[in-house]
């Protein structure tokens, strides 16, 4: 029954994970289309794409017991292909500076994962140390990650905007992280559960942000039936005042 139960919640986990990395799919067909980066910042894909290498590797027999975490694998490995996929369109379509600028950082990050990589699998000769190394990385890796919708959270808070929001990015990453973090506390592992953590309440946080600020925008749209009855009383206004000015030249 518990195997059964982690099987389900892993499964509906790796679907909202995939929604949420496919969600700038959007994006950057934009980007293309206008070919140009403009305002987009890809330190986030950049920081999605060390999060997904890590927890791929943590998924891995050489870290983890076997396939204990096969379903980290999966989603992570999805998450690799379409994370890298932003970087270099972004670094195609970026201007010099910011070829140089992302450049820099994914190598960085490469070097990094690299290190982390070659550490856990031939310096550490137990599974409960690299789970330690690779776990404790990718779990302050995963909270600079969550943390990144903050920046959007302010924007509709200072623009009382939620078009900087969408409604299914902020529900994805609510299923996601929920259902991470489920998974985590079945299997008893704190580097799984985490990163949720702190991505749960960020998320719920998101969509209580979202309402609000949608209900203000729906409250202060006037609807049609006000657009005409303004209409009207102007018009009688302007009306009125002709009639009093003919009164006054006869």
């Amino acid at each position: 029954m518990l195997a059964t139960l982690r099987f389900v919640v892993v499964f509906l986990g790796n679907i909202a994970s995939v929604a949420l990395y496919a969600a700038p799919i959007v994006t950057f067909k934009r980007v293309i289309k206008n070919k140009s980066t403009e305002e987009f910042s890809c330190i986030p894909y950049i920081i999605g794409l060390l999060n997904c290498l890590l927890f791929t590797w943590y998924g891995l027999p050489v870290v983890s017991y076997k396939w204990e975490n096969l379903g980290l694998v999966t989603v992570n490995g999805v998450g690799i292909v379409l994370e890298l996929s932003y970087v270099l369109i972004y670094f195609f379509y970026a201007p010099p500076r910011g070829k140089v600028k992302v450049g820099m950082i994914t190598t960085l990050v490469v070097v990094v994962f690299c290190i982390i990589a070659t550490v856990s699998a031939f310096s550490l000769h137990d599974t409960e140390h690299r789970k330690l190394l690779v776990g404790i990385t990718g779990l302050c890796v995963s909270i600079a990650l969550y943390g990144s919708p903050l920046v959007a959270m302010k924007k509709v808070i200072e623009t009382k905007s939620v078009e900087f929001m969408p409604l299914p990015l902020s529900m994805c990453a609510f299923l996601a992280s929920a259902l991470w973090l489920t998974y985590g506390l079945l299997v008893r592992d704190i580097f799984i559960a985490g990163p949720s953590v702190f991505g749960t309440p960020l998320s719920i946080l998101q969509l209580f942000i979202y309402f609000k600020y949608r209900r203000e925008r729906i409250v202060d749209e006037p609807n049609n039936g006000d657009l005409e009855r303004g209409s009207i009383q102007l018009e009688e206004v302007y009306l009125e005042k002709n009639d009093v000015t003919n009164c006054e030249q006869c």
